[in-house]
């Protein structure tokens, strides 16, 4: 059944089509013109010369030469193939050309493949036995051959082996964006904004020279994600006005699919840029060699990860993070409605211009919603949103609404909290303006110890720092962290800390004495890997570009190696009476119903209970006065103390004074 309008595609698209169709048809007669000459008399493969007369009457007998946007002509001219070697790979496609192609191939074929034999190109390209011998050589050790171009499969004896084009390259010839399976591409558009210190540095100089030369040149990116150093390769190729496509490749990736990648990149006349994911176990990731590639490449990665061969020149070119005032620039370009916002926001998020991109659309977009401007929520909501979390193991999220009012510490406590959050606003002023700390790993980041009883509003003070930075919280669960296998637990930590800086997140471990615990004197193999985890500890913690927040019932049980890189320890002591009784109006909402005779001051003077404690009692009193169809009586607040004090293993102090006893 038959469309009433023919399909339409894209002008360049088109012509590539058209051409490579027309070239397949001459292949067709000349194929037609073999049957003649190789059974003259009528047969069975009679059908098969009609067909292949017709297809080459369809074609122009006189096809057009190659021309410089043609990707046939950019795969011949970047692999030197020479026209023996067009030749194959022309017969090779025709079954990809059309089905009728393969029908015919199938008949002819040894062993019934509906492909041509290395013996049919043969029979059709050589005159002679000297011709068949260096047809043989052009099939084993060609530049089509090498360069992965043509593929000769098969275990068959060597004139009955099978040819074919590299996988999906036909399809490429004709224009369309087809990929082979092993190669995992895409990706957003590159994003420069906020990129143009980082552009003008030597190194990055000279990969832009090297791009913009069109020469065998290997631009090698590392950072400290694969995923930062994949976004600055793309940066690098935009920069440099250079046609780019983006690849994914396992540290494991075989050859066969470094030269799929370069097939297909030369078809495309596109600079590869190929980010290695890091190797799952100990090693490095191999930067493809690209040995025939006839033009530059980028090859991004994490630092440490990535081993170089071959003999291409390499240039490297590392992508620190950005500087305070590279962000400045950045969200003043992506948010021109907002340029006072711009300050904030480069002193509360760290992202990369990829992330802060979308997350500029999002805000506005959000705003748009209602007919104003983008606000410092907005665009915070849309990092939340971007910045690519995947929660490992062992890690929880949470969305942080807790404000400063909820906590109740003492002064001294509150303004160093309000210190360390100052740590983070004003970085750009002393670490950039002022220079301090210059050159200095994790000279960004904040490590904080709260160590105190259970109940005492440790994880509510991170809580509260994380609202108060417009990120989110990640809450680190130990028990799930360590692992009896030795590297697991290293591994563990390293995505914690990896998913916490790329998610711009506050990062608080919870009992942390297991982990942050002091080390033993080495006395059989365990000793000795339970140290190694806490080296690595001390060097990543060291390294890290956020807030930290280790939490101790026991300070004296962390390590002193730690303790010496915080920069505030905070002592949560048991509340006081007033405390106590600011704590019970805490918890005790406004509109809750309340006895004139529940006395806040009288429960915070008789109970000496921490903050968590009065949070449960409140919360089970205001279910106890539900069931009874009353508002929350003293009677009702005591009965759920006294279930808090049961719960703990503690004797109960007994009933305020002047309160009957039940």
């Amino acid at each position: 059944m038959h469309s009433a309008e023919p399909l339409a595609f894209p002008a360049p698209a088109a012509r590539a089509s058209a051409r490579l169709s027309r070239r397949a048809g001459v292949m067709a007669a000349r194929l037609a013109d073999l049957l003649d000459q190789a059974l003259p008399a009528p047969g069975e493969h009679t059908a098969a010369r009609d067909f292949l007369r017709a297809m080459a009457a369809a074609a122009d007998p006189q096809p057009r030469a190659l021309e410089d946007d043609d990707p046939l002509e950019r795969i011949a001219a970047g692999f030197a193939l020479t026209p023996v070697e067009i030749d194959l790979l022309l017969l090779a496609g025709l079954p990809d050309e059309h089905e009728g192609y393969a029908g015919v191939l199938r008949t002819l074929h040894p062993r019934g493949e509906p492909r041509p034999s290395a013996g049919l190109a043969a029979q059709l390209l050589c005159a002679g036995a000297d011709e068949r011998a260096l047809l043989r050589e052009v099939l084993e050790t060609g530049a089509a051959a090498a360069s992965g171009v043509l593929v000769l499969e098969g275990g068959a004896p060597f004139w009955e082996r099978t040819l074919r084009p590299a996988e999906a390259l036909w399809s490429a010839l004709h224009g369309v964006d087809s990929w082979p399976s092993s190669l995992v591409h895409g990706g957003d558009p590159a994003a420069v904004d906020g990129l143009e210190e980082w552009l003008a540095t030597p190194e990055a100089a000279h990969a832009l020279r090297a791009l913009s030369s069109g020469q065998p040149w290997t631009v090698l990116v590392t950072a400290d994600a694969d995923e930062l150093a994949d976004e600055r390769g793309a940066a690098l190729a935009a920069a440099a006005g250079v046609e780019a496509v983006r690849i994914t490749l396992s540290a494991a990736a075989e050859a066969e699919a470094e030269r799929l990648l370069s097939v297909h990149a030369a078809a495309r006349g596109s600079v590869p840029i190929v980010r290695l994911l890091p190797p799952e176990g100990p090693g490095a990731s191999r930067v493809p060699a690209f040995e025939r590639h006839p033009g530059p490449a980028i090859v991004c990665g994490r630092a440490g990860t990535v081993l170089v061969h071959g003999l291409r020149p390499v240039v490297e070119v590392p992508a620190p993070r950005l500087t305070t005032a590279a962000r400045e620039a950045m969200w003043r370009a992506l948010l021109p409605e907002s340029p006072e916002a711009a300050p904030d926001l480069a002193a509360r998020y760290t992202v990369e211009p990829a992330t802060a991109r979308a997350a500029a659309g999002d805000a506005r977009a959000l705003a748009g919603l209602e007919g104003r401007v983008p606000r410092m929520a907005d665009v915070g909501a849309g990092v939340r949103t971007r910045a690519g979390l995947a929660l490992s193991s062992g890690v929880r999220l949470v969305r942080p609404n807790a404000g400063w009012e909820r906590l109740v510490l003492p002064p001294d406590r509150m303004e160093q909290l309000h210190e360390a959050l100052g740590r983070l606003l004003h970085q750009a002023r002393v670490l950039d303006d002022w220079r301090f700390l210059e050159g200095r790993p994790g000279a960004r980041g904040v490590r904080m110890l709260f160590s105190g009883p259970s109940g005492t509003g440790k994880t509510l003070a991170a809580e509260v720092m994380a609202s108060a930075l417009g990120v989110d919280l990640l809450l680190v669960d130990v028990s799930r962290v360590v692992s009896k296998w030795i590297g697991e637990t290293e591994k563990n930590l390293a995505e914690v800390f990896d998913v916490a800086e790329r998610a711009q997140a506050v990062l608080f471990f919870d009992e942390a004495d297991a982990l942050f615990g002091k080390r033993t004197e080495v006395s059989d193999a365990h000793d000795r890997y339970a140290n190694l985890e806490t080296a690595y500890l001390l060097t990543r913690l060291e390294r890290f570009e956020g807030l930290a927040v280790l939490s101790s019932n026991l300070k004296q049980n962390i390590d002193p190696a730690f303790t010496r890189r915080m920069e505030f320890i905070l002592d949560f002591e048991e509340p006081g009476p007033a405390e106590r009784a600011a704590l019970w109006r805490c918890h005790l909402p406004p509109g809750a119903p309340l006895e004139p005779e529940l006395e806040v001051e009288e429960l915070a003077a008789h109970f000496q209970v921490v903050g968590g404690v009065i949070r449960n009692a409140a919360v089970a009193a205001a279910f106890l006065a539900a069931a009874d169809g009353t508002p929350i009586t003293r009677r009702h607040a005591v009965r759920a103390l006294r279930r808090e004090y049961d719960k703990a293993g503690r004797a109960f102090p007994g009933l305020p004074s002047g309160m009957p006893a039940p």
